[in-house]
Order: C-alpha cells, then structure tokens, then sequence
C-alpha cells in the first residue's frame, strides 16, 4: 500500500494521505491502532487511471497537495518472446512528482507490506521481517520490497510494525512517525531480524523514499517489489533481494521492449482505439486468472504399459511450485545508483510513456514487425510447462474446449508455450485413465479418461496425471474436443514451421482423428450428435449434423490432410481428402438454407436457430491458410446473417453477439447458453469476419464487447471480463479464460508470412483411395513404432488402466 506525506518550507503546510480511496466503513477511526487510524483522505474525483497492460499509470492531480502533481507508472516485464524476463514475479513502481507552486515541498512516498508468506495464512505466526542493502548481509528472504536511492531520494526503513498493540511499533505509531519527520531512523538498518509473529498477528514492514522538489520542479523515486523465485536465481536465500535489486535496473528497458513490441499496434490507423485498448488489456488474464509455469524438467508421466505394472516414472505435484523455507520473510530495502532524481530537473516521465501520448500516437506503421520468432531465452530452450484456468470459478487447467479460442494470444506471444501446451495433450490423447468416475448430467458412470479421446482439461489437483476434472457429462463422447486439438496442432506446426513438433505430436493427431470415426453413424462422413450437449456449450443439446461441430469436423480433416502431406503419411492425407468430400456434401446438404447453416439437423425449436458460431472451423481454416471450407457466397451469407441478426438484433449491437436467434429476431431462449452472449466467443466471430473481408462487420461486432464490457457506460467488468452475459446484463463467471480469443482478430490482420507461405493442400486432387479404407485404423504396433520417433513421447502412447 502506498501512502504520500508532503510538507512544505514554509512548514505552515503539511499534507498525508493513503493512495486510496478511503470508501470503507471503520477507515480513519483515532483511536485505532491498525491502518484505519492512517489518513484515508484521497476524494479520487481529480485522480485518473489508465492501463495498457503490462502498464499502468495513476495520476493524482492536486491530491492531497493542490500543488502537487503525482503519476505513478506501474511496469511488469510482460515481453513477448522474452521467457525469461516475463517469468520474473516482479513489479515496478515509478512516481514522478511535479511541483506547480512556488514552495520547494519535501515529498515522501511510503511503501508498506503485510507479511503473508506461509502456512494457512498471514496470521499462522512464524512470521519475520528482516532489513537489507544490497551491498551487505545474506539474510534468507521470501518477499522484499526496496525504493531506489540517488542523490536527492533518501531511503529509510521501519523493518517491523504491527496492526495492534502487541508491538513495539503499532500501525498507528508508524503513521505519526511519518506525518511528523517524513522519514525513519537511518540505524534501522541495522536493527536485524524481529521478533517472529505471533498466530493471529499480522507483521508488516515499510520502506520511505523522502526527497525535495523545487518549484516547478519534478522527481522520479522507483520501488520495487519482488519475491522469492528459483529458476533464474538459484535457491539463494537472497533470490528476492537480487530480484528487486534487477528489477530496479532493468526496467527501463523493460519499457523499451514493451513500446517496442506494442507501438506497431497502438500506431496503426486502421484499428480503432477502444480495440487497442482491450487487445492489450485482456492480456491481464495470462497472469491474473491463475497460473502455473513450471520447469519441464520435472517427472511428468504416471502410465502403465499394457500388462499394467508401473513405469518408473514419478508424480508431478503441483506443490513443487511453491518454495519451501525454514522461516519467511517481508524485507524491506535500501538500493543506491547514481541515476534517477537530481532536483528540479529529474528524468520525469519519458514523453512516450505518458499514457494520453502512449494511446494516441500515430504514424503509418504496420503490424509486419509485430510476429517473430526470435524467441529470447539466451541459451536456454526449455521453457518449462504451463497452466492456466479456464476461469476462476471454473477451476480446471488448460481447459481444451475453451483454449481453442484464448491460444491465440500464446501462439502471436509466446509461441514455446503454446507448443509445449498442444505436446500435453497429445500425449493425453494417447493415454487412458480407468478409474470411474460419475457424470453428474446423465447419472452414468464410464472411466476418467479414454484412449484416443482429447480431455476437456488437465485436471484440477494433479494436472497432467488426473485429467478431466469436469464430471458433468461424459467429454469422450464430446464431438468437439478431438477436431479442435487437430486444428490447433495443424495451425501451431503451420506458424512456427517446427517439424519436430510435427512428428512428436503426429500420432496423437492420427489417433485422435481416427476416434472420431465411431460418431458417423451413416457412414456419410460426417460426424453426428447424439442428442445431448456434446460440445463447448454444455447446456445446448444438439441432434444429428451441427452447424458447430461438423464444421470443426471438415476443418480438421483438411487440417490432418495438410499436415500429415507434410509429415509424409501420403495415405492417411488422401484417406482424410476422400472423407472431406463425402462430409462437405452432407453438411451443405443437412445443415445449408440459402442463407445460414442451421443449427443442428433435428426438428427441435431451435434446429433453425442462426448459431453466432456456426462457422468456427472455417475461422480455423483461414487463421491456418488453408482453403475455404465453402464457396465465399456461402461464408459471407452466413456470417452477415450473424452480423444483423444475433449482432444488431441486440441493443442495436452494443453487447456483442448472442449465441442463438430465431429468424423472427428474438433470442433463442432454449436454454441459459443460447441466449447469452459469450464474450470469446464474440471475439471469434469478428476474426473470422475479418479473414471473410467484413472488416468493418468485424469492429462493429467486437465493439459491443467493449462498451458492454470495458467502457464508461458499460457493467464495468474490468480486468475481469466474464464468459457471458445476458441482455440484462447479469453475468456469469467473472475473469474467464476465452476472451483472448480477441487475439485472433490481431492474427487475422496481421497473418504471418509463415502461415502464407506454408504448403497447400488440394482437397479435390484425384483421390486415389476407397473411403472405407478411413476406418482402418493404426495397430497398437504401429502407433508405437511412430511415437518411438518422435523426441516427446516417451511412454505415454502406452494405456493407462489406473
């Protein structure tokens, strides 16, 4: 927390305050000995915030002083294609002060930390607060806080201080201190580790930077915060102390290398401003919606061979993420350099990293600097393995279903991720779990995982070795999963041209394309439904052909046919070629009006339902150039059927698409999902809008997401954009993973030449094989003999009978 004290030469003028709003109920109470004694005094009517994730800037105009203008910047190092400094746990504070009146003021900013590292809680005591320069000591740290000091910033230190009155130094006392010398005591440094907390206390610390700004003059004083972290700094007990000492040197260029990567954008003409702004801040979710990155060198597999005794291959527990210490620690710090403030003249805010220069700059730019592949990872190329949840009330990681939409953003941003994202699931594909488990819609019991079938997710309490925390329906009989993890595989082995990725990864894309075989009950080539909701929207029940899975499905075939060309298995491609004519045919023929594909072939009410995501596979098809699914009459037909209807026909487009509408202009009110609005979902449909050429259909579409979602007059979801929400504006499940999906609007303008120039596929060449051949699956020993190639398998192609 971050607390301000200014006083003035005249010393007739004295102001204090807390950095925040004091709104709450019991703040500012006297008597008090904790923080609501502080001075809560902060109205935030002159005070503005604007964000450009990674960056922030908070500006208090005029408060508390009238005289004194404070921006604060808040910078993390979010680099893409930079693994090593995006995975730093670190955050920069930089405060620039300009005095407007005609007094020199002493400012002094307080950075203030509750020690909360260990056991159930802050309050499970053991806890101790220890102060440090960087220059001497080694004491252990889990947590350090540090100001940077120069020549006119003076840092000092109040290692300990408690919210009652067990300490020696209360909240309170703290606070009275500051408000009277507008600093601590210098020999505080020395003063050693306290006294470790008691259960039920919660110990803080604070570390001041005081400094004298002329009249119309401007300071820039820095913190840093930082915590403990092994991979690029060892287990050290001084990790989080030469983190926050880094932090405070390199962040500078860390800006740099954010401007660098997002000015193409932000400089771009052609896109609006509101898109600029949410493209960067959904971003907010790759690190906010709870996240897991892991050395990869760990044990990851827990198989059985065919005669079922166990591998010699250990657990992975998601507890080796957290450090284990013997005593934890809130530090506080002193760090000194010779650059930052020198008086009146002081670096300030750079002009390009203003906020209001930052979002409307412009210039002729284009995006072509904007995907490479020079990925910055020095030496080392392992970049470990990742979680992310699909939301944080849907608690399950690497949600499949729902990471077909968010993967964009991995895949234009940190594209080593993604990959090794698309290897775990491959090598789920050809593992299976046995162990039973009841799935809550139908009351049926069947196994946790099957062979062949892709997993809705990783699981929730052992990801990667107990798949499929999602019990509500069976996701092996799911008709989406399987084309989606083929579509992903094809577009990633596409984008990054990694032909080893390819052949690790290519017998999971056969097994999996052949597990679909078992749903074409008519032998037509298309996959069927089974008359219950067998997909993503797992409250819509589909019947027979649908819009949204037969259309993954004839993506995925020409995705396999295309990849396995490459790869070299010429007859599965041509096997997958014939199958693509026979199910082009029967799709257009079941599902195409004239105008839209309907929703599914049944004769429900809603089988003539315009689904807003109806052309899913197409969108795939175009983010991995591959030949159109349809003629373009057909794509454009559909997706402007989309545009008036499930669009505009909803407060005249200012809320995004909805999922379902009849053809009389009212919602589909089948069920919660078809009338709601699905934010990622929306994002989706204007990328394949603009792949499709409708460009200004597509802004229009996205839009409503914004003013619904991020804007003045919206629900006000910031930071926290929701999977749904409804007409009325009742939402469900705040900070959701498919809003990336806004990303693929980003890839669709800016294709990479990579995905230009990857080889094509004719679906129509002279087929040279019998369709009845595409039910001739690999043998066990085949599959093995593959997988035996490929570098990632190891022995997870085997069964896992648990």
């Amino acid at each position: 927390m971050l607390q301000i004290f200014v006083s003035r030469d005249s010393g007739n003028k004295k102001y204090a305050s807390v950095l925040a709003p004091g709104r709450h109920e019991g703040l500012g109470k006297a008597r008090d000995e904790g923080i609501s004694s502080w001075g809560w005094n902060l109205s935030g009517q002159h005070s503005t915030y604007h964000a450009l994730f990674p960056r922030a800037w908070t500006i208090y105009d005029g408060e508390p002083d009238p005289e004194l203008k404070v921006s604060c910047r808040q910078i993390s190092p979010f680099i893409p294609h930079n693994y090593k400094d995006t995975s730093l746990p670190t955050a920069v504070f930089v405060y620039t002060l300009v005095n407007t009146g005609r007094e020199r003021a002493k400012v002094s900013l307080l950075f203030t930390w509750a020690n909360s590292i260990g056991g159930v809680s802050h309050l499970s005591g053991d806890h101790v607060n220890e102060p440090f320069m960087t220059a001497k000591g080694n004491p252990p740290v889990t947590f350090a806080i540090a100001a940077c000091e120069t020549q006119n910033v003076n840092v000092t230190v109040l290692p300990c201080f408690g919210l009652t009155e067990g300490r020696s130094v209360t909240a309170r006392q703290m606070w009275d201190k500051m408000m009277q010398d507008g600093q601590f005591d210098r020999q505080n440094f020395n003063s050693g580790p306290s006294m470790p907390s008691s259960p039920g206390e919660t110990l803080c610390a604070a570390v001041s930077a005081s400094a004298w700004v002329e009249p119309h003059g401007k300071c820039t004083i820095a913190f840093s915060l930082a915590w403990r972290y092994t991979k690029f700094y060892g287990t050290s007990e001084r990790a989080a102390l030469n983190l926050a000492h880094d932090a405070l040197t390199n962040y500078k260029r860390w800006e740099e290398e954010i401007e660098k990567w997002q000015s193409p954008i932000l400089n771009d003409q052609r896109l609006p401003e509101w898109y600029k702004f949410t493209l960067f801040n959904e971003l907010y979710f790759l690190v906010a919606g709870g996240t897991v990155w892991i050395d990869s060198s760990l044990p990851s597999t827990n198989v059985k061979n065919d005669q079922g005794s166990p591998e010699d291959a250990q657990r992975v527990d998601v507890k080796v993420t957290e450090a284990e210490v013997n005593r934890r620690h809130t530090t506080i710090s002193e760090y000194s350099t010779t650059s930052g403030c020198n008086g009146s003249t002081g670096d300030g805010l750079k002009n390009n990293s203003d906020p209001a220069v930052t979002q409307n700059k412009r210039n002729s730019n284009n995006l072509s600097e904007h995907f490479k592949w020079q990925d910055q990872l020095d030496d080392y190329d392992d970049v470990g393995r990742f979680l992310y949840l699909e939301g944080v009330e849907y608690i399950m990681w690497n949600t499949y279903d729902v990471h077909f939409y968010a993967s964009f953003a991995l895949l234009d941003l940190f594209p080593k991720i993604e990959l090794n994202i698309q290897r775990d699931f491959a090598k789920a594909v050809l593992s299976e779990d046995g162990r039973r488990v009841k799935f809550l819609a139908e009351g049926n019991y069947g196994i946790r995982k099957v062979r062949g079938a892709v997993p809705h997710d990783l699981g929730t309490h052992d990801p990667w070795n107990e798949m499929n925390a999602y019990n509500i329906h069976d996701t092996s009989k799911w008709k989406d999963l399987n084309p989606k993890f083929v579509l992903q595989v094809y577009r990633d082995f596409a984008a990054t041209g990694d032909m080893q990725f390819g052949v690790d990864v290519w017998p999971a894309v056969r097994t999996a394309m052949e597990y679909m075989e078992q749903f074409d009950r008519d032998d037509d080539g298309l996959i069927e439904n089974d008359g219950f909701p067998d997909q993503t929207y797992d409250a819509w029940t589909v019947h027979g052909v649908s819009a949204y899975c037969g259309c993954l499905w004839l993506a995925a075939l020409q995705a396999a046919a295309a990849m396995a060309e490459q790869i070299g298995d010429r007859f599965f491609a041509e096997t997958c070629k014939t199958k693509f004519c026979t199910a082009k045919s029967a799709f257009e023929k079941k599902l195409w009006n004239g105008s839209y594909f309907k929703y599914d072939s049944g004769s429900s009410s809603n089988s003539k339902s315009i689904q807003a995501d109806q052309l899913a596979g197409q969108w795939y098809t175009a983010s991995s150039g591959l030949a159109p699914l349809f003629d373009e009459f057909k794509i454009r037909s559909a997706l402007q059927k989309i545009y008036d209807f499930n669009v505009m026909k909803v407060k005249g487009g200012r809320m995004g698409a909805v999922n379902g509408m009849h053809l009389n202009g009212k919602v589909d009110e089948t069920c919660m999902q078809s009338r709601e609005i699905w934010t990622g979902v929306t994002y989706a449909v204007a990328a394949n809008m603009i792949l499709a050429g409708m460009e200004k259909e597509a802004f229009a579409t996205a839009e409503g997401i914004f003013i619904a979602g991020w804007s003045e007059e919206g629900f006000g979801y910031w930071f926290q954009t929701p999977e749904a929400w409804t007409m009325d504006g009742h939402f469900r499940s705040l900070i959701y993973m498919r809003p990336l999906a806004i990303w693929g609007m980003q890839w669709a303008l800016s294709i990479p030449k990579a995905i230009l120039d990857a080889p094509k596929v004719n679906m129509m060449d002279k087929i040279l094989i019998s369709p009845a051949t595409f039910s001739l699956s690999l043998t066990e020993t085949g599959v093995r003999k593959i997988a035996n190639k490929a570098k990632c398998f190891g022995n997870s192609v085997l069964h896992c009978a648990c």
